[in-house]
This record gives C-alpha cells, structure tokens and sequence, in this order.
C-alpha cells in the first residue's frame, strides 16, 4: 500500500515555517535571523520545532558545539527555494494584472566588474528605478556556475557574466568586453624584462595561477598550452598569488590597473597573451521572462549599446 504523503495539502502555516527555516538557513543560525524575520530567538526556535514535527524530519542541529544543516534539511532548503520563488513570481504576475511593477528582482553578477569602464550596469539600475521604484533589487556577487544554475533554476532573475558553457535553457544578451592581460609580480624573473626580450616559451616555462572552474580563463590557458601550477577562485586569489612574485596569470586591466600605478605587477607579452572576455545578460528561454525581468532587461542592453 502506498504511504501517504507527509503534508498531504500544503496549508498558510507550512509556508510561513517554510519562509522561517528559509531565513535560518540563510543566516546560519536562529540568533543571526532574528533580525532578518524580527521575531525572538524562542519563537524562531518553536517554529523550527513544529515544522519539524510536521515533516516528521530533523532539519537542523543546534547547541553548544554550534548550528548546521542535517542532510535533509539541505534537501527542505533547497525545496524551499524553489517553492518561495514560485510564490513570489506568482505575487509578481497578480501584480502585473493591475500594471503595477512591485516585487523583487535578483540579480548575480560576476565578480569585480564595477571598475570596468565598459560596465554601465549602475546606469542600467538608476534608469530601471525611474521605472520602478517600488521593486525591491537584491544584488548577489557570485561565481560563474553559481550564477548559471542560479538563473536556470530560478534563483536569480538576471545573471550578468562571461559566456562559457552556452545553454539552451537560458538567452543571452551581449553587453560589454573585459580586457584581460597577463601579469607577472614584483620580484619575478619577468618583471623586469622588457617584452621584446619574453617569448612564448618564455611564458609557458613560468609557473601559471589559473582559475578553478570553467571559464574563459580556463580556455584561454589551455589555448596557450599553459600549465597550472596555482587554483584561485576569484581575482582576489590571482592578484595575490601574483604578488607572491612566483606566478604569473590573467587579471582584467581594470582591476590591476591599482596594482600596476604602484608598481607591484606588471603586464607583460600583451601582444601575443591578451584577450578579450565578453559579458551576457542571461535569463531563463522559458517562462517568459515576466514584466519586471523584461523591463530591466530593456534598461541593462540601452545602456550598453555598441
């Protein structure tokens, strides 16, 4: 005989435990949601409680050795991800029947972009709230594939990076380019070489710090024949490995630009090892995306026309 489901119809105070344990698992604690839910401690801990008694499941453990998500509390996070989006872009498309644009958007964008004179996505924000004022913008700095699986999955409305794996699940929308040079630190063999003097052999001798997950960084490395010697994860992490004097690797120009006027990295072969990396807007092919998306969308490509 087949066992009934757990919650058989799903009622108003699963959500609302639901959107609780949602923030808990986000904060990482019952003290640090306080603030976020603005209920007590006790309170959230009752609710954490009876939504456990409800789902027959413990989610999370918590006492002096500190809090952390069982197994299956991850499975009921990521269901309710899920889930409280579904809600809100249903609150959102109710909105849209009365043509008005409140809600939430969310975007995640690539790291250190901000500093990329070619990157106008403040413009794009300032121009979208002249729009829409009453929707709430949550901006998320997030990896590459965090930023795909966020899109795909419903996470994030708008996803802003570098191209690498193309999808049919998603539509893409150029904006703009990222220079990316190599460079090498202070106190490298190459630092002080002028660049007539370095050859590729030269380059593919030293000992490269690449990024550790698939991206443009990843392909052009491979391209060259590169061998990584170092894993960064972010440009953080390649800028100061550089710093190290032992590496050489890709930053944008931008972002090195304070690095090199103080004299602590240096571009070097940049005829033969730059590249250009170019940025997308990316949303989901399916749904449509819905009017706040599409509005937003409108204002993010205007200002970046080439």
């Amino acid at each position: 005989m087949k066992k009934p489901d757990v919650l058989g119809q799903l009622a108003d105070i699963d959500i609302r435990l639901l959107r609780v344990f949602h923030a808990v698992a986000q904060a990482g604690g019952f003290s640090a949601a306080e603030m976020e839910l603005n209920i007590g401690r006790s309170t959230i801990s009752r609710h954490i409680k009876d939504l456990e008694i409800r789902l027959g499941m413990t989610l999370c453990i918590r006492g002096r050795a500190g809090f952390s998500i069982t197994d299956e509390g991850q499975r009921v996070y990521e269901a309710s991800l899920r889930l409280i989006s579904s809600i809100n872009e249903f609150r959102t498309e109710i909105n849209e029947v009365h043509r008005k644009m409140t809600g939430k958007l969310v975007i995640a964008l690539y790291d250190k972009t901000a500093t990329n004179p070619n990157c106008k996505i403040y413009k794009a924000i300032a121009q979208f709230d002249k729009l829409a004022p009453s929707v709430n913008i949550e901006l998320f700095v997030k990896s590459l594939n965090d930023i795909d699986r966020g899109v795909m999955d419903g996470t994030y409305h708008i996803g802003v990076a570098p191209q690498h794996r193309a999808s049919a699940s998603l539509d893409y929308f150029s904006l703009f380019d990222e220079p990316m040079h190599l460079y090498c630190g202070q106190g490298h063999p190459l630092y002080t070489q002028p660049d007539s003097n370095i050859s590729k052999k030269d380059i593919l001798h030293e000992k490269y710090v690449g990024l550790g997950y698939h991206s443009p960084n990843m392909e052009r490395g491979r391209e060259l024949g590169m061998t990584r010697a170092a894993t960064a994860y972010d440009q953080e992490g390649v800028v100061t490995l550089l710093l190290s004097g032992s590496y050489i690797g890709y930053l944008p120009a931008h972002y090195a630009s304070n690095f090199v006027d103080k004299g602590l990295i240096r571009a070097i072969a940049t005829k033969t090892f730059q590249y250009n990396c170019e940025f997308f807007a990316t949303c989901r092919h399916s749904p449509k995306p819905n009017r706040i998306v599409a509005s937003f969308l409108e204002s993010i490509l205007s200002v970046h026309k080439k």
